[in-house]
Protein backbone atom coordinates (compact mmCIF):
# COMPACT_ATOMS: atom_id res chain seq x y z
CA UNK A 1 0.00 0.00 0.00
CA UNK A 2 1.20 3.69 -0.65
CA UNK A 3 3.55 5.27 2.04
CA UNK A 4 3.90 8.32 0.51
CA UNK A 5 1.59 11.25 -0.80
CA UNK A 6 2.11 14.41 -2.00
CA UNK A 7 3.17 17.80 -0.13
CA UNK A 8 0.04 19.17 0.99
CA UNK A 9 -1.74 15.65 1.48
CA UNK A 10 -1.95 13.05 4.82
CA UNK A 11 0.30 10.06 3.87
CA UNK A 12 -2.75 7.39 3.10
CA UNK A 13 -3.28 5.05 6.18
CA UNK A 14 -0.48 1.91 6.38
CA UNK A 15 -1.43 -1.18 7.33
CA UNK A 16 1.15 -4.35 7.61
CA UNK A 17 0.96 -7.89 6.62
CA UNK A 18 -1.19 -8.37 9.52
CA UNK A 19 -3.64 -6.06 8.73
CA UNK A 20 -2.68 -3.41 11.61
CA UNK A 21 -2.51 0.31 11.47
CA UNK A 22 1.47 1.58 11.47
CA UNK A 23 2.89 4.84 11.34
CA UNK A 24 6.93 5.96 10.91
CA UNK A 25 8.55 6.97 14.19
CA UNK A 26 11.35 8.52 14.22
CA UNK A 27 12.27 8.74 18.30
CA UNK A 28 10.49 8.58 21.64
CA UNK A 29 11.44 10.83 24.78
CA UNK A 30 10.15 9.54 27.88
CA UNK A 31 10.78 12.65 30.13
CA UNK A 32 10.00 15.86 28.11
CA UNK A 33 9.24 18.75 30.47
CA UNK A 34 8.79 21.46 27.86
CA UNK A 35 5.97 19.51 24.78
CA UNK A 36 2.95 20.56 26.91
CA UNK A 37 1.93 20.35 30.59
CA UNK A 38 3.63 18.64 33.26
CA UNK A 39 6.30 15.45 32.52
CA UNK A 40 5.40 14.28 29.24
CA UNK A 41 5.77 10.88 26.77
CA UNK A 42 6.99 12.32 23.41
CA UNK A 43 6.67 10.68 20.13
CA UNK A 44 8.39 11.98 17.61
CA UNK A 45 7.21 11.02 13.76
CA UNK A 46 8.84 11.49 10.56
CA UNK A 47 7.70 13.58 7.69
CA UNK A 48 7.19 17.02 7.07
CA UNK A 49 5.94 19.31 4.17
CA UNK A 50 8.04 22.45 5.37
CA UNK A 51 11.63 23.00 5.25
CA UNK A 52 12.16 25.76 7.95
CA UNK A 53 15.18 27.46 7.65
CA UNK A 54 15.89 27.22 11.88
CA UNK A 55 14.49 23.46 11.97
CA UNK A 56 16.74 21.58 14.32
CA UNK A 57 15.52 18.06 12.98
CA UNK A 58 15.41 18.06 9.15
CA UNK A 59 16.13 14.28 9.67
CA UNK A 60 12.49 13.82 10.63
CA UNK A 61 11.49 15.28 6.88
CA UNK A 62 11.19 12.28 4.83
CA UNK A 63 8.51 9.54 6.14
CA UNK A 64 10.42 6.79 6.03
CA UNK A 65 13.29 7.79 8.09
CA UNK A 66 11.02 6.85 10.65
CA UNK A 67 10.85 2.84 12.02
CA UNK A 68 7.41 1.11 10.85
CA UNK A 69 6.18 1.00 14.63
CA UNK A 70 1.76 -0.80 15.10
CA UNK A 71 -0.59 1.11 17.02
CA UNK A 72 -0.43 -1.56 19.45
CA UNK A 73 3.62 -1.80 19.45
CA UNK A 74 3.28 2.61 20.55
CA UNK A 75 0.17 2.40 23.18
CA UNK A 76 2.19 -0.59 24.61
CA UNK A 77 4.99 0.97 25.08
CA UNK A 78 3.23 3.81 26.40
CA UNK A 79 1.09 1.80 28.75
CA UNK A 80 3.99 0.95 30.71
CA UNK A 81 4.78 4.56 32.02
CA UNK A 82 0.76 5.53 32.25
CA UNK A 83 0.62 5.01 35.72
CA UNK A 84 3.13 7.47 36.26
CA UNK A 85 2.20 9.84 33.25
CA UNK A 86 -1.72 10.05 34.36
CA UNK A 87 -0.73 11.74 37.45
CA UNK A 88 2.38 14.07 35.94
CA UNK A 89 1.74 15.07 32.61
CA UNK A 90 0.47 12.89 29.52
CA UNK A 91 1.15 12.45 26.25
CA UNK A 92 2.50 14.23 23.00
CA UNK A 93 2.98 13.70 19.36
CA UNK A 94 5.06 15.95 17.40
CA UNK A 95 7.59 15.27 14.43
CA UNK A 96 8.01 16.01 11.81
CA UNK A 97 4.95 16.83 11.45
CA UNK A 98 2.55 14.87 12.73
CA UNK A 99 -0.46 15.56 10.57
CA UNK A 100 1.11 13.62 7.77
CA UNK A 101 -0.05 10.48 9.20
CA UNK A 102 -3.25 11.20 10.84
CA UNK A 103 -4.77 8.10 10.81
CA UNK A 104 -2.05 6.42 12.94
CA UNK A 105 -1.97 9.90 15.29
CA UNK A 106 -6.26 9.18 15.72
CA UNK A 107 -5.86 5.95 16.63
CA UNK A 108 -3.33 6.04 18.83
CA UNK A 109 -4.69 9.28 20.65
CA UNK A 110 -7.68 7.02 20.44
CA UNK A 111 -6.30 4.09 22.42
CA UNK A 112 -4.69 5.96 25.02
CA UNK A 113 -7.75 7.91 25.98
CA UNK A 114 -9.95 4.52 25.54
CA UNK A 115 -7.30 2.42 27.62
CA UNK A 116 -5.36 4.96 29.87
CA UNK A 117 -7.25 7.77 30.17
CA UNK A 118 -4.04 10.11 29.46
CA UNK A 119 -4.09 13.53 28.61
CA UNK A 120 -2.96 13.99 25.10
CA UNK A 121 -1.15 16.84 23.28
CA UNK A 122 -0.59 17.34 19.65
CA UNK A 123 2.61 19.50 18.44
CA UNK A 124 1.88 20.94 15.09
CA UNK A 125 2.24 23.84 12.39
CA UNK A 126 -2.00 22.65 11.26
CA UNK A 127 -1.23 23.01 7.63
CA UNK A 128 -2.76 20.31 6.66
CA UNK A 129 -5.98 20.30 9.45
CA UNK A 130 -8.30 21.48 6.96
CA UNK A 131 -8.20 17.75 5.09
CA UNK A 132 -9.77 16.72 8.86
CA UNK A 133 -13.31 16.84 10.01
CA UNK A 134 -13.88 18.22 13.78
CA UNK A 135 -14.55 14.95 15.16
CA UNK A 136 -10.65 14.15 14.27
CA UNK A 137 -9.41 16.38 17.16
CA UNK A 138 -12.29 14.45 19.67
CA UNK A 139 -9.14 12.84 21.41
CA UNK A 140 -6.63 15.68 21.28
CA UNK A 141 -7.13 17.45 24.46
CA UNK A 142 -4.66 20.29 23.66
CA UNK A 143 -3.04 21.77 20.66
CA UNK A 144 0.39 23.13 20.70
CA UNK A 145 -0.12 24.91 17.47
CA UNK A 146 3.63 26.36 16.26
CA UNK A 147 2.85 30.11 14.03
CA UNK A 148 5.97 30.64 12.59
CA UNK A 149 5.21 34.24 11.31
CA UNK A 150 2.76 36.56 10.53
CA UNK A 151 3.52 38.43 7.36
CA UNK A 152 2.52 36.02 4.71
CA UNK A 153 5.85 36.38 2.64
CA UNK A 154 7.78 36.11 4.85
CA UNK A 155 6.13 33.13 6.59
CA UNK A 156 6.44 31.16 2.69
CA UNK A 157 10.18 32.44 3.13
CA UNK A 158 10.95 31.01 6.51
CA UNK A 159 9.03 27.81 6.12
CA UNK A 160 8.24 26.90 2.09
CA UNK A 161 4.48 27.03 2.65
CA UNK A 162 1.48 29.45 3.08
CA UNK A 163 1.00 31.02 6.19
CA UNK A 164 -3.32 30.96 5.05
CA UNK A 165 -3.43 27.11 6.53
CA UNK A 166 -2.18 28.19 10.00
CA UNK A 167 -4.06 31.03 11.02
CA UNK A 168 -7.17 29.09 9.15
CA UNK A 169 -6.68 26.35 11.73
CA UNK A 170 -5.99 28.59 15.17
CA UNK A 171 -9.71 30.17 13.78
CA UNK A 172 -11.17 26.93 13.46
CA UNK A 173 -9.88 25.58 17.04
CA UNK A 174 -11.11 28.61 18.95
CA UNK A 175 -14.48 27.82 17.07
CA UNK A 176 -14.63 24.09 18.36
CA UNK A 177 -13.23 25.58 21.70
CA UNK A 178 -9.99 23.21 21.93
CA UNK A 179 -7.38 24.59 24.04
CA UNK A 180 -4.12 25.58 22.24
CA UNK A 181 -0.69 26.80 23.53
CA UNK A 182 1.02 28.96 20.75
CA UNK A 183 4.36 28.18 20.30
CA UNK A 184 6.68 31.64 18.13
CA UNK A 185 10.44 30.85 17.88
CA UNK A 186 12.21 33.99 18.07
CA UNK A 187 14.90 34.26 15.46
CA UNK A 188 16.71 37.51 14.97
CA UNK A 189 17.17 39.06 11.64
CA UNK A 190 14.01 36.82 10.79
CA UNK A 191 10.81 36.56 13.34
CA UNK A 192 11.97 38.98 16.01
CA UNK A 193 10.44 42.44 14.29
CA UNK A 194 8.20 44.13 16.32
CA UNK A 195 5.70 44.78 13.47
CA UNK A 196 5.11 41.19 12.82
CA UNK A 197 4.98 40.06 16.59
CA UNK A 198 2.20 43.21 17.07
CA UNK A 199 0.47 41.43 14.07
CA UNK A 200 0.37 37.99 15.52
CA UNK A 201 -0.23 39.19 18.84
CA UNK A 202 -3.55 41.30 18.01
CA UNK A 203 -4.62 38.20 15.66
CA UNK A 204 -4.30 36.15 18.94
CA UNK A 205 -6.07 38.42 20.69
CA UNK A 206 -8.93 38.39 18.60
CA UNK A 207 -8.91 34.34 18.71
CA UNK A 208 -8.86 35.25 22.65
CA UNK A 209 -12.28 37.44 22.82
CA UNK A 210 -13.48 34.92 20.26
CA UNK A 211 -13.18 31.79 22.36
CA UNK A 212 -11.83 33.38 26.27
CA UNK A 213 -10.51 30.16 27.49
CA UNK A 214 -8.92 28.45 24.07
CA UNK A 215 -5.24 30.47 24.12
CA UNK A 216 -4.04 29.04 27.56
CA UNK A 217 -0.47 30.72 26.46
CA UNK A 218 1.97 31.81 24.05
CA UNK A 219 5.50 30.24 24.33
CA UNK A 220 8.18 32.41 22.57
CA UNK A 221 10.88 30.20 22.40
CA UNK A 222 14.57 31.36 21.94
CA UNK A 223 16.07 30.50 18.30
CA UNK A 224 18.70 27.86 18.77
CA UNK A 225 21.63 25.80 16.21
CA UNK A 226 21.62 22.42 17.89
CA UNK A 227 20.70 20.77 14.67
CA UNK A 228 23.55 22.72 12.45
CA UNK A 229 25.34 19.47 12.74
CA UNK A 230 22.50 17.53 11.39
CA UNK A 231 22.03 19.52 8.66
CA UNK A 232 25.48 19.07 7.43
CA UNK A 233 25.13 15.73 7.74
CA UNK A 234 22.43 15.22 5.65
CA UNK A 235 24.59 17.90 2.91
CA UNK A 236 22.01 20.76 3.41
CA UNK A 237 22.86 24.33 3.19
CA UNK A 238 22.05 25.53 7.05
CA UNK A 239 21.56 29.41 6.16
CA UNK A 240 21.57 30.34 9.81
CA UNK A 241 24.90 29.60 10.70
CA UNK A 242 25.67 33.29 11.86
CA UNK A 243 22.48 33.99 13.18
CA UNK A 244 22.90 34.35 16.81
CA UNK A 245 20.86 33.22 19.74
CA UNK A 246 18.15 35.95 20.98
CA UNK A 247 18.96 37.73 24.18
CA UNK A 248 17.47 37.88 27.61
CA UNK A 249 15.85 41.03 26.44
CA UNK A 250 14.96 40.70 23.09
CA UNK A 251 12.84 37.62 24.30
CA UNK A 252 11.20 39.34 27.24
CA UNK A 253 10.46 42.45 24.61
CA UNK A 254 9.08 39.98 22.57
CA UNK A 255 6.88 37.68 25.41
CA UNK A 256 5.88 41.68 27.09
CA UNK A 257 4.25 42.77 23.40
CA UNK A 258 1.70 39.29 23.96
CA UNK A 259 0.98 40.08 27.62
CA UNK A 260 0.24 43.72 26.45
CA UNK A 261 -2.57 41.90 23.87
CA UNK A 262 -3.81 40.27 27.24
CA UNK A 263 -2.00 36.83 26.38
CA UNK A 264 -0.48 34.66 28.76
CA UNK A 265 3.54 34.61 27.38
CA UNK A 266 5.86 32.52 28.67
Amino acid sequence: MPTTAPLGEISPAVVDEHGRLSGFVHSVETGAAVDGPGVRFVLFLSGCQFRCLYCHNPDTWKLHNGLPRTVEEVVDEIGKYAGFLKLAGGVTISGGEPLMQAHFVREVFSRLKQQYGLHTALDTQGFLAAHLPDDWFDPVDLVLLDIKHSDPIKYEALTSKPLQPTLDFAKRLARMGKPMWIRYVLVPGLTDDPVDITRLATYLQGLAELAPSCIQRVEVLPFHKMGESKWQALGLDYQLADTPTPSSAAAEAARQIFRDHGLFCC
